[in-house]
């Protein structure tokens, strides 16, 4: 799938998205971005989403109309009309067809997502599985809580600490992750008691036990993220899970600090030199500084150290091959207006007549208004 193109589905009136090696949605609150990520998680996964509801005995009997409810959320049915078109790189596409038909000849998922949602699949220390939501949750969440809940019983089963462990990440992003995220504190699993908690400890001559509710907000929406990042990084030579092609991650910056924000962006990089295909929403200015940056090191000749400077990581073998992969990849930036309109503002140019691009979808938009202001007040206490 190398574009996605919706008219008439929700709040998006008509928009297109062509796909980048990282593909970035901005703009405001109940614009559709995360509704299109959905989407197009449906167009690459009907089977295996289908093979989930067979699994946990939920039944639609081929209404359409039930699964997109059992998909998209309680309610979320209305969504399409018959005025709805989809476009998969540029030709019609029937949604109904293909979600009875099920993509029969699809064996694996294709799309790992990581939803907004994600700090309610931790509750109180323990990962909740799919069986614990309602039917009427997103999909999308209650796939990710199943995925990282069956990871805790499965391969992280022996586990006592779940961070920092030599076998999962590179040694300098676990040094950032620590340094920005957990501080001094260790992410362990605690066995007193009938259930294997998650809880943060202190080192050797601390013997303090900090559990979920107690954890800054940062580390509550971080650690299910860690847990994808796991799941999607595999401890092996394989540098990517099954067949898994695809990434999405919804609003990573929530609850973090900017350094933190950009330990995470090293991590997607990460992502991008194993050959997933990334698309991320935010309403964070600093993930499409991100995007900005790389596009002018391309055009004017940026360097792996150059990538490294901006995440301040030491130039080991490894990470320079990650810095370097970054320079050749294909990044894109959409904006989903309030009109219900997509544009393309990959630009990210600043001077632009468009405001979308020369606001950065507007979150840029802000702190250039607050500079003018504070200029002109600045400029008459001196006439």
């Amino acid at each position: 799938m190398k574009s996605l193109g919706v008219e008439n589905f929700g709040p998006i009136q008509q928009g297109k998205v062509s796909f980048g090696d990282l593909t970035v949605l901005v703009g405001p609150q109940a614009t559709g971005k995360s509704l299109f990520l959905q989407l197009a998680k449906l167009m690459l996964d009907v089977g295996p989403i289908r093979r989930e509801f067979k699994r946990f005995n939920i039944r639609w009997d081929r209404d359409v109309a039930d699964f997109l409810a059992l998909y998209f959320g309680e309610g979320m049915s209305a969504l399409w009309d018959p005025a709805t078109v989809l476009k998969r790189d540029g030709q019609r596409f029937d949604l109904a067809s293909h979600i009875r038909r099920g993509q029969r000849r699809s064996k694996g998922e294709r799309m790992f997502y990581i939803p907004a949602q994600r700090v309610i699949t931790v509750r109180d220390g323990l990962t909740r599985p799919f069986t614990d939501y309602r039917t009427a949750d997103p999909f999308v969440v209650r796939e990710f809580s199943e995925k990282i809940h069956g990871m805790m019983q499965s391969e992280l089963a022996r586990a006592s600490e779940l961070f920092p462990q030599t076998g999962r990440l590179k040694s300098e992003y676990r040094r950032q992750i620590e340094r920005h995220i957990f501080g001094r504190f260790r992410l362990r699993i605690d066995k007193r008691g009938l259930q294997r908690r998650i809880v943060l400890a202190g080192g050797p001559n601390d013997q303090r036990i900090l559990p979920f509710l107690v954890w800054s907000a940062g580390q509550r929406e971080f650690v299910p993220l860690l847990l994808g990042l796991y799941w999607l990084l595999p401890p092996t030579r394989v540098s990517r899970r099954d067949q898994l092609q695809w990434v999405v991650l919804e609003e990573p910056e929530m609850g973090l600090h900017p350094s933190a924000i950009a330990v995470v962006m090293a991590l997607v990089l990460e992502f991008l030199r194993r050959d997933y295909k990334v698309c991320i929403s935010t309403h964070s200015p600093h993930v499409l500084d991100i995007a900005w940056a790389m596009n002018l090191f391309k055009r004017h000749g940026g360097q792996a150290k150059d990538v490294l400077r901006i995440f301040r990581l030491r130039s080991t073998p490894t990470v320079k091959q990650v810095a370097e992969s970054a320079l050749t990849k294909d990044y894109r930036v959409f904006y989903f207006c309030s009109d219900g309109t997509v544009k393309d503002i990959t630009g990210l140019d600043p001077g632009s007549d468009d405001s979308g691009e020369s606001g950065w979808g507007g979150l840029t938009e802000f702190s250039g208004r607050v500079g003018e202001v504070v200029a002109e007040v600045v400029g008459r206490s001196r006439a």
